[in-house]
């Protein structure tokens, strides 16, 4: 792998993991539809990296906040080991809670994963899923603006918006525009809507990794191409990392329009070409 491959590869990642336009609906339509043949496969330890480094950038975008969920999960063990309750649970382990009923349905998904991934040979499947991604984000924007936080949220909020994420295992479907979107339908205030959707990501994307780690070992690990590697992660990180600013921004002000019609062009197009082939 060359160095340009490695660093295109890392803003593909960087762009697609965060904004809502499907990075497995533009791995299949580029594989199918376009001609490039293999364009979803790449080394299957540089895939691991690859996401690895986007978790980098949710961990730099929301340090602050994920330090005080890990220092309320070990104080939430404290309190159980010593059978104490606070007389107010603190906002970040009622995050902690969300987080974990949120990511619950991704384990229905798990018997039917190989299921879910061969719909990326259904181009009717992914043009559709980018029509109905368009549609969320769309109705989003004209949505009332929440006030819901992890202060007010019910679980029953957080296993929604879980579901959300299940469904975005679709090629074609965003996970991030499903979670916000999902959210924002819930009534969560905005700015919490992609912040418990990123925050929700980090066990998505470790989850995933740590069932990939082992077909990337037994794939091999080539040690000489690791710089070459190291520096598409980077690339990654940086742009995930802008990725994740821009996307805050957007939804403050409440204007998924631009994804949304995105979404409608590059489902329209891919049905179109998908009847003329």
């Amino acid at each position: 792998m060359s160095l340009l491959h490695s660093i295109l590869l890392g803003i593909i990642q960087g762009v697609t993991e965060f904004l809502p336009v499907s990075s497995s609906g533009h791995l299949a339509i580029a594989e199918h539809l376009l001609g490039m043949e293999g364009a979803s496969e790449i080394p299957e330890f540089f895939d691991v990296l690859l996401h690895l480094g986007t978790l980098v950038a949710v961990f730099v975008a929301y340090w602050g906040e994920i330090c005080d969920i890990v220092r309320e999960f070990f104080r939430g063990c404290g309190d159980l080991l010593h059978h104490t309750t606070p007389d107010r649970i603190p906002p970040a382990r009622r995050m902690i809670l969300l987080i974990i009923v949120g990511t619950l349905p991704l384990f229905l998904v798990l018997p039917i994963k190989d299921k879910v991934e061969a719909l990326s040979d259904n181009m009717w499947f992914v043009g559709g899923a980018l029509l109905f991604t368009g549609f969320m984000l769309f109705f989003c924007d004209r949505v009332k603006a929440g006030r819901k936080t992890e202060k007010s949220a019910t679980l029953l909020d957080a296993l929604i918006v879980g579901i959300g994420q299940a469904v975005a295992t679709c090629p074609g479907v965003s996970r991030s525009g499903m979670t916000i979107t999902t959210g924002c339908f819930r009534g969560f205030e905005r700015s919490f809507a992609v912040r418990f959707s990123f925050l929700m990501s980090i066990p998505a994307i470790l989850g995933a990794n740590l069932l990939a780690v082992k077909d990337a070992v037994e794939a091999g690990i080539d040690v000489q191409e690791v710089p070459v590697y190291l520096a598409g992660v980077a690339v990654s990180a940086v742009v995930g990392y802008a990725c994740i600013r821009l996307l805050r921004f957007i939804a403050s002000k409440g204007r998924f329009g631009v994804f949304a019609y995105y979404c409608w062009v590059v489902g329209a197009l891919v049905l179109i070409l998908t009847a003329t082939r």
